[in-house]
């Protein structure tokens, strides 16, 4: 027996189904492809351009830690040497006096808030 189908008159053969390609002119879909491939590369140009700020943006803030870390080792030194470094003293003072205010902004509200306790 034959394996072809009548189908509505027509005589269908078996092989592929689904839609068949259209037949799509052949400098139209050069020309797609071109510009596919521009927007490809556009796209490429973007992420590397991207990737490279934020590789620099990184470096940049290693150096900085590289920096922070060489005044700390050099607070070490000066330290183990016997020497408190003047920035140090700063910022120990500077600890002191913040902690001197915010105590003093404590009592202040202390006696705020007992005087209307006491009224």
């Amino acid at each position: 027996m034959d394996d072809s189908k009548v189908v509505g008159g027509k005589v269908k053969k078996p092989g592929k189904r689904g839609r068949k390609p259209a037949k799509i002119d052949l400098k139209a879909k050069l020309e797609r492809s071109r510009q596919s491939a521009r927007e490809c590369r556009a796209r490429k140009k973007l992420r590397y351009q991207y990737l490279e700020e934020l590789v620099s943006s990184r470096e940049r803030a290693i150096c900085a830690l590289r920096e922070e870390l060489e005044m700390y080792k050099q607070w070490c030194m000066a330290m183990d040497q016997g020497k408190i470094p003047s920035e140090i003293k700063a910022l120990l003072t500077g600890e002191e006096q913040s902690k001197s205010q915010q105590n003093s902004s404590r009592h202040t509200k202390a006696g705020k808030t007992d005087a209307n306790s006491n009224s």
